[in-house]
């Protein structure tokens, strides 16, 4: 008599959900604002400065909201508080599309601040952490290439939006799909956790042994692990944001607009696939601050032969591979190392103060990495960022000797 056949974990479709949770936040939050500068600029006139501005308004609030996160995580319910971040999501892209005032760009760029701090790192974490505990690693990794495809959609969507329609009528466009999908995908998948349904994580017949580290002592602040980890993946995404900011421009003269375009196009794909092997190879047992680390040091070798290249085709190509595999895991890693080195419990409130240290950092990257390259020329900005990754694999690292 055959086997009754066994019905599919349910997380995995949790995880297939966090996926297009991300798509939509990193496209409208992310990957937008370079999109809004742009339309702005052209539609009003304003300095790209001015605008600027406003985007680093964007990620400055959003990083003083995350840390609340996980407070609202509780009183209100994940189902609730992520219905709340893309309906905010999508009223702040309404908002920035149908700005006519400086005042206008600066409050939608409150709106998208609150929409971002509700769905991005810290919110996907909360939606696919409870349903894995050993395969975290590989579910978090598919759940975060949302992110990725954020890229991949959402800017040629923007694009052709924009082209057809106008700034304003292309942000309905996007933003009323956006809020619609998000309140049933919410109260489709993100109500009921493992423990209602009487599952355990990972689709196991147990349930997963206690790990046997204990809390660390004192306040997140005074720990030297949270400071290390905080501090070195901060640099890392100044480095990252930074670059990414002015890589079609390194790249044009060379490669030619079409070029550059289909290059930013491979730097994502490389990204995806870093993540997705990262994901698989670390429930092996690789010690995750020195994969971190690694992965550190992977961009900083892209970023040295971005620097050295010159007017050599492959050397930049090369750049961009090795810098791009590198891109996803500064998103994927940090849940990882904190779910090794703090309990349960500890671990969404480390990742809401993480990120909002990192988003403090990479704020200020674009207007970095801009007057570096205006400044120095087109060696500049790669060579600046390859330190910057450096000295974020160092402090990771000794983070490691120090727990």
């Amino acid at each position: 008599m055959a086997r009754p056949r066994k019905a599919m974990f349910r997380g995995w479709q949790v995880v297939a959900a966090a996926f297009v949770v991300a798509i939509c936040s990193w496209g409208i939050n992310f990957y937008g604002p370079s999109v809004y500068l742009h339309a702005l600029q052209a539609r009003e006139g304003w300095p790209p400065a001015l605008i600027a501005a406003a985007i680093t308004l964007h990620f400055l609030a959003s990083g003083a909201i995350v840390t609340r996160l996980p407070g609202l995580h509780r009183r209100f319910g994940l189902v609730a508080v992520t219905r709340a971040g893309l309906l905010a999501c999508a009223a702040g892209a309404a908002a920035w599309g149908h700005a006519a005032a400086p005042w206008q760009m600066a409050a939608a760029a409150l709106v998208t601040a609150l929409g971002w701090a509700l769905t991005s790192g810290v919110a996907i974490n909360a939606m696919v952490a409870p349903w894995f505990d050993r395969r975290r690693g590989a579910a978090l990794s598919m759940a975060f290439n949302g992110a990725s495809m954020g890229g991949v959609l959402f800017a040629p969507l923007w694009a052709a939006l924009i082209a057809a329609f106008g700034f304003a009528r292309a942000s309905l466009c996007i933003a009323l799909p956006v809020a619609a999908l998000g309140w049933w995908l919410a109260g489709q998948w993100f109500r009921d956790t493992p423990a209602t349904l009487g599952l355990y994580p990972d689709g196991a017949d147990t349930p997963p042994a206690p790990r046997p580290a204990a809390a660390p002592a004192g306040p997140l602040w005074r720990q030297a692990r949270f400071r290390s980890l905080s501090l070195a993946f901060a640099l890392g995404l100044l480095a990252q944001m930074g670059l990414l900011t002015v890589l079609f421009s390194l790249l044009a003269p060379v490669l030619g607009e079409a070029g550059a375009g289909l290059a930013m196009s491979l730097a994502t794909g490389c990204a995806i696939l870093g993540r997705t092997v990262v994901g698989l190879v670390l429930p092996a047992g690789l010690d995750r601050r020195l994969a971190g680390s690694a992965n550190f040091l992977l961009q900083a070798a892209g970023c040295a032969l971005l620097a050295a290249a010159g007017d050599a085709p492959a050397l930049l190509l090369a750049g961009v591979v090795l810098f791009g595999l590198g891109i996803g895991n500064l998103l994927s890693l940090p849940p990882l190392i904190a779910q090794a080195e703090w309990p349960p419990e500890q671990v969404s409130a480390v990742l809401a103060l993480v990120t909002a240290v990192n988003q403090a950092f990479y704020a200020f990257g674009p207007a970095l990495f801009g007057a570096a390259l205006q400044g120095w020329g087109a060696a500049a900005p790669p060579a600046l960022a390859m330190a910057l990754q450096a000295a974020a694999a160092g402090v990771l690292l000794r983070g490691q000797r120090r727990a």
